[in-house]
């Protein structure tokens, strides 16, 4: 079953579209029915309506609009005719994209060598200071584990305890059986994934969302829907309904500091989350990889696993983003039945994670108050200056300041972000274009920007990215390759 946008929300999302009316002189002022197509054509672009969501009925929208049904069913007749929308007769409308549109979103990226080279393209940070430390530690206390195998699915009790120790810190109370240790957060998902998801089962992601998360989609071979979020986060009445129209097996979501959109999802709705998906028969994945990287006074609301009454919430985290991602380790949280399962299928996919490398992770935690207070304390000064260089050198570009997190998702000028981005790295600069992060290809008038890289860099970089955008609207010359004689 399709997800539902009624009359009202669609007319929250269009709540600025009249205005584009007066715009021409009486001359050649567009007709209502125009205006509305092309803003309901760009919400789509934008990817802040989602692909595949059944459009409110022509008499519904036009009563929340105030308009005349007219004006609604030329509007849908112009997104028809332009392939953004396909209906069935005594069904529905539901929106598309042209034939050819569809853009795919997986590509992998490798170190450069390029000193000159400034990579924006990962949201990560160098290891801390203290790693050093700590794998000397976790060297020290290697011995009694030497004596066993070293396979361990669930992961090292001592580990398991510690993940344990930060729920029941939040607010959740955790028991380590209800934890297992994986090779990192990715694998967390993939191994939540192989377990739950069957081929051809629908599942709910959010757009736009990590784009790994949706290469984990698709290599599972589910059918992927999706959520789209807004510009001022979840649409709570919207997200709630769709959860229950689409009927996913599993919904992946990222509700703290939201990656790319740095959106914090509010209680209420976490509150909710867990009934309208047990109602619905769907599980939630909840990443909670950026949950420790509030940067502004932020009250963080509880884990969505909170409120969950029939363990349908499975929380994933790790220790990548808060500590270090060259240290592979993550985990999952969720009913301790499930959780054993989870380990038993996890044994035909590599048995159990390093064994130094959660040592490691021990010491890291023991030391996490100030790991975690000098990141947050880093980030903030990293953020307030990729926005001030972004208002300076690109005062047209908008974003909202995220209140955590590690990235900025910008909002250009024009639907541009994959013609810049190959402009961008001419000039050295390499940067992740919107499409990246929608499983349609839509969203190319945004471009994710992380604030991990120094100060310095950061400024430069965004000096690179104005002179490319520049460049954009220039007149290009082409030069054309001599021909090679073969003889």
């Amino acid at each position: 079953m399709s997800a539902i946008v009624r009359g009202a929300q669609l007319a929250r999302m269009l709540n600025a579209w009249q205005v584009a009316v007066g715009v021409r002189g009486p001359a050649g002022r567009r007709p209502e029915y125009v205006v509305l197509a092309s803003a309901v054509r760009g919400l789509l672009i934008d990817g802040r309506l989602a692909l595949g969501v059944r459009l409110p009925a022509e008499r519904e929208l036009a009563a929340a609009l105030g308009i005349s049904r007219t004006t609604v069913t030329a509007a849908y007749r112009e997104l028809r005719d332009s392939g953004h929308l396909s209906s069935r007769r005594g069904a529905g409308s539901w929106t598309a994209l042209p034939a050819g549109h569809r853009v795919g979103t997986s590509g992998l990226w490798t170190p450069s060598d390029d000193a000159d080279l400034i990579d924006l393209g990962c949201a990560a940070m160098p290891a801390p200071a203290e790693l050093a430390e700590a794998a000397t530690d976790a060297v020290a206390d290697l011995a009694p584990y030497t004596l066993g195998a070293g396979y361990q699915p669930m992961g090292l009790p001592v580990l398991r305890e510690a993940i344990a120790d930060l729920y029941t810190e939040r607010g959740l109370p955790t028991d380590p059986d209800q934890v297992m240790v994986t090779g990192g957060v990715q694998q967390a998902l993939d191994l939540l994934l192989r377990l739950l998801v069957a081929p051809g089962q629908r599942a709910l992601v959010e757009t736009p969302t990590y784009p790994n998360a949706l290469s984990a989609f698709t290599a599972s071979r589910a059918r992927v829907s999706a959520y789209a979020i807004g510009p001022d986060g979840w649409d709570e009445d919207l997200l709630l309904s769709t959860v229950r129209a689409a009927q996913a097996r599993v919904a992946y979501l990222i509700p703290d500091f939201h990656n790319p959109t740095g959106h914090l999802m509010q209680t209420a709705l976490r509150e909710r989350l867990p009934s309208a998906a047990h109602a619905a028969g769907t599980d939630l994945i909840i990443d909670e990889s950026f949950v420790d990287l509030a940067l502004d006074d932020v009250a963080m609301p509880p884990s969505v696993a909170t409120f969950d009454r029939s363990a349908r919430v499975l929380t994933i985290g790790g220790m990548s983003k808060p500590y270090w991602g060259g240290l592979r380790i993550g985990w999952v949280r969720g009913a301790a039945p499930l959780i054993a399962r989870l380990a038993a299928a996890r044994v035909g996919v590599d048995m159990a994670s390093p064994v130094l490398d959660q040592l490691v992770a021990v010491q890291l935690l023991r030391r996490r108050d100030a790991i975690v207070t000098a990141r947050r304390r880093q980030l903030l000064a990293r953020r307030d200056t990729l926005a001030a260089a972004l208002r300076a050198e690109v005062p047209d570009w908008r974003f909202v300041l995220p209140g955590g997190g590690m990235v900025l998702w910008v909002e250009l000028d024009a639907p541009v972000s994959s013609a810049l981005a190959r402009s961008a790295e001419e000039l050295g600069v390499r940067v992740a274009p919107g499409p990246r992060f929608g499983a349609d290809g839509t969203m190319e008038r945004f471009m994710r920007l992380p604030y991990t890289l120094p100060e310095a860099d950061l400024v430069e970089a965004v000096r690179r990215l104005a002179a490319a955008r520049a460049d954009l609207d220039r007149p290009r010359r082409h030069a054309w390759s001599s021909p090679v004689v073969v003889a």
